[in-house]
């Protein structure tokens, strides 16, 4: 009997690993300080975030951090679960479920300091190259706008160095992203740029759940209803604090 119980014992500890197993989520994202980047306090304050609210939910997961492309084609190959930081596009809902906000972004112009560029419309700003992100979503108007003049760079330390060095007329970013990147830019680059005052957009950020996994509609939810509860408990605010913002 004593072995009967002992090997009964020890599949309930099988069921239980492999239970653990598949509910462990793989994320991706790439580097985008100060919301994802494994330099950071728990990997930036989006990764932060989604974690808790998924360790809420009753998942495991673990982060990999990954050029923006490889991300979104790891997504929809189903090699990643979970995009941690999309802004919405309507092609994105090819390879995925959009889970609801759980922030929201400021997307602003920068322009050189000496500059004259005026932003009120998008018109205004046909005349002038803007160095842009690779694959990035900015906002409907902005990414399908074929007459804007868009210099398509790696990431915004590159356009932001560009900008500064005369080599284009603006670029856009995320105001704290942005911010947390010019306080590591040299002082030639982060003295020579500024805002222009009018917002761009303001976006919704997501995750983005692979529609390769199975469960993806369940993830959205448990994710949604995690990120409430973490709003109404305090919890959110406190993680916002926590990494100074």
């Amino acid at each position: 009997m004593s072995r009967l119980l002992r090997a009964m014992g020890l599949l309930g500890l099988l069921l239980i690993a492999q239970d653990a197993l598949a509910q462990k989520l793989r994320l991706a994202g790439d580097a985008w300080a100060p919301y994802a980047d494994v330099s950071l306090l728990n990997d930036g304050l989006s990764t932060d975030l989604i974690r808790t609210a998924l360790g809420r939910a009753g998942y495991t997961t673990e982060y990999e951090q990954v050029p923006w492309a490889r991300a979104i084609h790891g997504i929809g190959e189903g090699r990643y679960d979970i995009l941690i930081n999309a802004w919405y596009s309507e092609d994105r809902t090819r390879i995925g479920q959009f889970s609801g906000e759980y922030m929201v972004n400021r997307l602003r112009f920068l322009k050189r300091k000496t500059s004259t560029v005026d932003y009120q419309s998008l018109t205004q700003l046909h005349p002038y190259s803007i160095a842009v992100v690779r694959s990035y979503a900015y906002s409907p108007a902005f990414d399908s706008d074929a007459e804007l003049k868009k210099v398509l760079v790696a990431s915004f330390s590159t356009a932001v160095r560009m900008l500064a060095a005369g080599r284009v007329e603006l670029t856009v970013e995320d105001e704290y992203a942005a911010r947390f990147a010019l306080s590591r830019e040299p002082d030639e680059v982060r003295d020579n740029v500024e805002f222009l005052p009018k917002s761009l957009s303001e976006n919704s950020l997501h995750i983005l759940v692979s529609l390769k996994n199975p469960d993806h509609e369940k993830i959205v939810a448990d994710f949604d209803k995690a990120i409430a509860a973490m709003k109404a408990d305090g919890t959110y605010d406190k993680l916002f604090k926590l990494h100074g913002l």
